[in-house]
C-alpha cells in the first residue's frame, strides 16, 4: 500500500509534465523547435525532418511521419513548390528572416488544406496523424500540410451484412473513406461533420454526423456532451465508445446500432438520427436505437414492399424460436405431457427411452456444445472454420444420438434454433437470443411453463424500461405510435411513407408529398 501511495504523486507529476509541453509555445528558434521535436519522439526512426535553407544558415524545416504522410505529397506540392518559387529563392538572398509561415501557406504551397499552429499539442497532434509541419526560423508559428496518405485495404464488400439486392460497398477503417461514402449517398450542405480527438495517449478521431434540420438538437447536444465526458488513455475501436456512452449498462439488449453500410447509416440519417464514426474501424455507430431498427435490413426497402413484410414476420418468428425454442420443448415434455398429441408423445417417449438425463441437461449439453462449436468456427482459418463448425455439428450430434446421450428430438430443436438465430440482421441482437435462451431454460425446467411466462413478463418490463438518448426503446410498439407502424413489422410502399418517425423527429416530419398525389394512379 505505501508503495503505491508513493507512485500516485509521481504518476500526476508525469501528467503535469505532458500537459505543460503540450500548451507550450512554438518557439522562434527553429534549432530549438527542431531539437524539442526529437527528444519528445525519442530521436523515432519514421520521423523525417527535412532543412531547407543557404549553406550554414537553416532557413525553414518540415516535419512528417513515414509511413502516414504521402511523400509524393510532400516532394511536389511542399518541398518543390517552396525551394523552386521565386519569391522564395529571392527573399532567401537578400533577408532569409522575411519569410514567414504566411507566406508559404498563402502564396507559396500549392496543397489544398493548411492551418496556422501556435503550440506544441497541435504540432504533435498534427504530425502524427500524418499532416506535415512546416516550421520557419524566427517565427514562433508553424503550418500544417494536409499530406495524409497512409494505405488501407480499400472499399470492399460487407461481411457482415449481406445482400441479394442493394449496394455491396462496406466501411473501411479509415475515417476519412467513411465520411465520404456517405456524402455521396447525401449531398446536402445539411450533413454536418464534427470531429474531436479522444483517448489521451491514442487521440483516436471521432466523428458525428448529422442533418441539420432533421436531427433533434437536443439529441445532438446530448451525444457532444457524452462524447466530451470520455476521459480514457485509448480508443481502439467504436465499441469502446459504445460501451462509454450508452444509456444503461447492465442489460443484454444493445441500445446503440452500428453497422457497416454506408446506405444503412444514410438511411437512419434521413430519419434524424446521429452517427457516430472512430477511426480504425468500419462499425458506425447509429443514435439513438430501437428495437425495431435491429430487426430491419437494408434490402427490405430495396424489394417490394410485400416481400419485405413478408419477410419481416419471418424474421419476428425466428426471434420467438431462437428465444423460446430450447425453454418450451423442455416445459412441455417435462411438465406439460398433456400438451402433446398422442402418437407424437408416444415417439418422444421412445426416443427418450434408455437417455440418462433429463430433458434440461440434454438442452444445456447441446447448447453449451453448439456454442462452442460457432464459436471455434468463427476463430479458425477462413478455409476450414466453416468446415469444421458443420462437420462438428453433424458428427457430434449422430454420435450423442447413436450413444444414447441425447434424443434425436432435442437435437432437431437445438438445430432449429440454432438455424432460426442466423436470420437476425444485427449480429449484437443475436448474441442476446443466445445469452437470454439459457435462464429460459433454467425457468422452464423450474416452472415449467409458468417460469416461462414469467421470464417473459421480465423480459418485456425491461426493454419497457430502456432508453436510447432519451428515446423509449420499444418505440413505436411502447408507446404505441400508429403513424409509424408503417415501417415497424411491415413495410409498407414509399409512397405511403409520408412522414418521419415521430420519436426521432419533431421539427422536421414530412419526408415527402401528401399520399394523395404521390400515389400512383391506376
Amino acid at each position: 500500500m505505501k508503495e503505491k501511495k508513493e507512485k500516485q504523486p509521481q504518476t500526476s507529476s508525469q501528467n503535469l509534465k505532458e500537459q505543460a509541453l503540450k500548451e507550450k509555445s512554438i518557439m522562434a528558434s527553429l534549432p530549438d523547435n527542431l531539437e524539442l521535436i526529437r527528444q519528445q519522439l525519442g530521436n523515432s526512426s519514421d520521423i523525417v525532418i527535412r532543412q531547407v535553407g543557404l549553406p550554414g544558415e537553416i532557413a525553414w524545416a518540415v516535419v512528417y511521419t513515414d509511413g502516414l504522410a504521402d511523400k509524393q505529397l510532400v516532394s511536389e506540392f511542399i518541398l518543390e513548390s517552396a525551394m523552386l518559387h521565386d519569391r522564395v529563392k529571392e527573399e532567401s538572398k537578400h533577408d532569409p528572416a522575411s519569410i514567414s509561415p504566411q507566406l508559404l501557406a498563402s502564396n507559396v504551397l500549392a496543397i489544398g488544406e493548411t492551418k496556422e499552429i501556435s503550440n506544441f499539442g497541435q504540432l504533435f497532434t498534427s504530425l502524427l496523424s500524418g499532416e506535415s509541419v512546416v516550421l520557419v526560423d524566427g517565427h514562433a508559428a508553424a503550418i500544417t500540410a494536409g499530406t495524409r496518405g497512409w494505405r488501407d485495404r480499400g472499399i470492399s464488400e460487407t461481411l457482415t451484412e449481406t445482400v441479394v439486392r442493394g449496394p455491396k460497398e462496406a466501411f473501411t477503417e479509415t475515417l476519412r473513406t467513411n465520411t465520404a461514402m456517405i456524402r455521396r449517398k447525401i449531398k446536402d450542405p445539411n450533413l454536418w461533420l464534427e470531429t474531436r480527438q479522444i483517448g489521451r495517449v491514442t487521440g483516436t478521431e471521432v466523428s458525428v454526423m448529422f442533418i441539420k434540420g432533421i436531427a433533434e438538437d437536443k439529441v445532438v447536444e446530448e451525444v457532444r456532451i457524452r462524447l466530451e465526458r470520455i476521459d480514457i488513455d485509448g480508443i481502439l475501436e467504436s465499441g469502446y465508445i459504445e460501451e462509454l456512452i450508452q444509456d444503461e449498462t447492465y442489460t443484454p439488449f444493445p441500445t446503440i446500432y452500428n453497422s457497416e453500410r454506408p446506405d444503412v447509416v444514410a438511411a437512419e440519417l434521413l430519419e434524424g438520427k446521429i452517427a457516430i464514426l472512430v477511426d480504425g474501424t468500419p462499425m458506425v455507430l447509429i443514435v439513438p436505437a430501437l428495437f425495431v431498427s435491429f430487426l430491419h435490413s437494408a434490402e427490405d426497402y430495396y424489394h417490394r414492399f410485400d416481400i419485405s413484410t413478408l419477410i419481416r414476420i419471418l424474421r419476428y418468428i425466428g426471434v420467438f424460436i431462437a428465444l423460446f425454442g430450447p425453454s418450451l420443448y423442455v416445459a412441455i415434455t417435462t411438465y406439460h405431457q398433456e400438451m402433446i398429441p398422442t402418437q407424437l408423445l408416444y415417439s418422444l417417449a421412445a426416443q427418450r427411452e434408455g437417455i440418462p438425463f433429463p430433458a434440461f441437461i440434454e438442452a444445456i449439453m447441446m447448447e453449451v456444445a453448439f456454442e462452442i462449436l460457432r464459436e471455434a468456427g468463427l476463430r479458425m482459418p477462413r478455409s476450414i472454420g466453416p468446415a469444421v463448425s458443420i462437420v462438428g455439428t453433424l458428427v457430434i450430434g449422430q454420435a450423442a444420438v447413436e450413444a444414447g446421450i441425447i434424443s434425436a428430438a432435442m437435437v432437431i430443436v437445438v438445430s432449429t434454433t440454432a438455424i432460426a438465430s442466423f436470420v437476425f440482421p444485427s449480429y449484437s441482437l443475436a448474441n442476446t437470443m443466445r445469452m437470454l435462451r439459457f435462464p429460459l431454460m433454467g425457468l422452464a425446467a423450474t416452472f415449467g411453463l409458468y417460469g416461462i411466462i414469467i421470464g417473459t413478463f421480465a423480459i418485456v418490463l425491461h426493454v419497457s424500461s430502456l432508453r436510447s438518448f432519451g428515446v423509449p426503446y420499444m418505440g413505436p410498439f411502447a408507446p404505441l405510435i400508429i403513424s409509424d407502424q408503417k415501417d415497424a413489422i411491415f413495410r409498407m410502399p414509399h409512397w405511403a411513407q409520408v412522414t418521419r418517425p415521430k420519436l426521432m423527429n419533431r421539427n422536421n416530419k414530412r419526408r415527402q408529398q401528401k399520399p394523395a398525389s404521390a400515389k400512383p394512379k391506376p
